[in-house]
């Protein structure tokens, strides 16, 4: 079974990526062990944290915070998503 090593931030040279990763870690939002993952790949990393801050962190949209999260877990529980 492969095994994807979480990235630790002082490994980080990009300081925008190394910010996101110790926000998650201080957090726990978005997914710590996620964050670390993304972090190998930079590009990535940075798309998901931008639609992400868009979408849950920046107020855009004409719902609530907690009526997304609502979303979220409902869509997830729908699935039987078990993370």
């Amino acid at each position: 079974m492969a095994r994807i090593s979480y990235v630790t931030p002082d490994s980080v040279a990009d300081p925008q990526i190394r910010r996101w990763l110790e926000e998650a870690i201080a957090a726990g939002r978005p997914g710590p062990e996620n964050q670390a993952i993304r972090a190998h790949q930079p590009d990535v990393m940075r798309s998901f944290t931008l639609t992400r801050e868009m979408l849950f962190d920046n107020g855009a949209g004409v719902l609530e915070h907690d009526l997304k999260e609502l979303l979220r877990a409902y869509v997830a529980h729908t699935i039987e998503c078990g993370y």
